[in-house]
């Protein structure tokens, strides 16, 4: 859906093409980000008289037909303010708003809170973890706003999209809407909350789920599939199938070395996990070429969408719809047991997620293991397992790590992620883990300030193994700022 004064990358495309090959900007983004000050036809016809001209020079091209916005940086590192008192100071700094479209960002209507570094639009499951250290800091009114934008993106596009840009409306990232809901109504006590956003509940559901209807056995389309037991899966999916602008050459000469047709595709179904990059999706479980995101059905989308469900299921009876409420309860009840069928791995005490094309669970070990704990689907047996191993394999003195491999991604060992330190303390204090849980907070939340100390940020990500050594791996280097980080430690202090 293309609305009115949206810009779309694809109306340059030569030239955008052009300056990414060039590498004029060291970051790819940048030129994503780019606001054209003139109509896109002006500018490529000033393109096609000039380019071939003696002296032309591309940059200064591209410099004189495009503003490349910056926000300041307010705050004075130097100060070295409390941490507590900085996270403050951040959330003014890293609100944006976005009232009318310019270049590819997406208007919202109601001010936002960004990620930070280069990040400088509307992510969606970010946002979730915000709001945790949003509801500490009493600014319930930002997550009302974060919210009323979620909803407005599902109305307006049918899903919430990986971030607030126009190249990112071909993908979503985990449904975190539910969840976040959740939170709303526990911070102001309303359940009304679920009832007024029932409609949009239900849409971004229909995203998820289509094409259910007619699917055969052994088959899938887009975000469905159906497995040759004849159940029900999800699995993560981009509807194109071309190179990601944001990293454009990056995915040109890794194509170049893979096998696949659907290498883009494979590539941006990661993105939409969330997970980009990790060995979870690579069939040698080595290298980036050997991506195979699409043959994979995952625990934790497949756990996100049964809590969906469970709540379109709990506010159709809120509603008075009962049909719907036996719908969605039945709905939820058939994923639950899909989730312990294809997902629990008994002999390793873990869940694994699902090969739908060898029938058999992948051999990852990875956090996201943590879903079925966090919202309550695991049993008692299954959470103690998942604690043995998540004490003995994935807790480290800096925190959580993703995953059990070091491949040189940056969702993989030795890197620890802000969200998986929430999902592990909540999920294991709610099966009453509580020592472990504990020592995730306290690790975590040490390493983060140990960062800040030496260096007055706080990270998007950090190194679990070693806490003298700062987090790296993956396509740029780590970023400051950092609202998810922020979010869940301020939380994780006050629980």
């Amino acid at each position: 859906m293309k609305m009115k004064n949206q810009f779309y990358l694809s109306d340059i495309q030569s030239l955008f093409d052009d300056v990414q090959r060039a590498k004029i900007f060291e970051d790819q983004k940048t030129m994503t980000d780019a606001i054209p000050l003139y109509s896109t036809s002006v500018i490529n016809g000033k393109y096609d008289q000039e380019k071939h001209k003696e002296g032309f020079d591309l940059k200064s091209f591209v410099l004189s037909h495009f503003d490349f916005i910056k926000k300041e940086v307010s705050i004075q590192r130097k100060d070295m303010l409390p941490i507590e008192e900085h996270i403050e100071k951040l959330w003014d700094e890293l609100t944006h708003t976005a009232s009318e479209e310019k270049g590819t960002l997406l208007k919202l209507p109601k001010p936002y809170i960004v990620p930070g570094g280069r990040f400088n639009e509307f992510f969606y499951w970010d946002s979730y973890f915000v709001m945790l250290g949003l509801q500490v800091s009493g600014r319930v009114q930002m997550m009302e706003n974060i919210v009323e934008n979620c909803s407005y993106l599902i109305q307006t596009f049918g899903f919430v999209p990986n971030a607030s840009r126009t190249h990112f409306l071909s993908r979503s990232q985990p449904p975190y809407f539910s969840l976040m809901l959740e939170l709303l109504a526990e911070t102001t006590n309303d359940e009304k909350i679920f009832s007024r956003y029932y409609d949009t509940l239900e849409k971004e559901y229909h995203f998820w789920m289509d094409g259910e209807e007619g699917l055969e056995n052994g088959s899938a389309t887009k975000r469905v599939v159906k497995t040759k037991e004849g159940d029900i899966l999800n699995r993560y999916y981009d509807s194109e199938n071309i190179p990601r602008p944001e990293s454009y050459l990056i995915d040109i000469h890794d194509y170049e070395n893979s096998d696949g047709e659907e290498f883009y595709r494979n590539i941006r179904a990661a993105c939409e996990s969330g997970w980009d990059f990790s060995s979870r999706w690579f069939a040698d479980g080595e290298t980036i070429q050997k991506i195979e995101t699409l043959h994979i059905a995952e625990v934790d989308l497949n756990s996100l969408l049964w809590h969906l469900e469970k709540t379109l299921a709990h506010v159709s009876e809120l509603k008075g719809h009962s049909e719907k409420q036996r719908y969605y309860q039945q709905k939820a009840e058939q994923r639950k047991s899909a989730i312990d069928h294809y997902f629990w791995d008994e002999r390793t005490g873990i869940y694994r997620d699902f090969h739908l094309q060898k029938q058999t669970q992948t051999k990852s070990r990875h956090i996201a293991t943590l879903y079925p704990l966090f919202l309550g689907i695991a049993s008692k047996e299954q959470a103690r397992a998942v604690s043995e191993i998540i004490e003995k394999e994935f807790l480290y003195p800096g925190g959580l790590v993703t995953t059990t491999k070091q491949s040189g991604q940056q969702w993989d060992l030795p890197n620890a992620w802000a969200p998986y330190q929430w999902l592990g303390y909540n999920g294991l204090k709610k099966y009453g883990f509580v020592q472990l849980a504990d020592t995730i907070k306290t690790n975590w939340c040490s390493n983060i300030e140990r960062v800040y100390h030496n260096t007055g940020k706080l990270m998007e990500k950090y190194n679990a193994l070693d806490t003298e050594t700062n987090a790296g791996g993956g396509e740029y280097p780590n970023q400051d700022g950092f609202g998810w980080t922020n979010g869940v430690y301020l939380k994780l202090q006050k629980s």
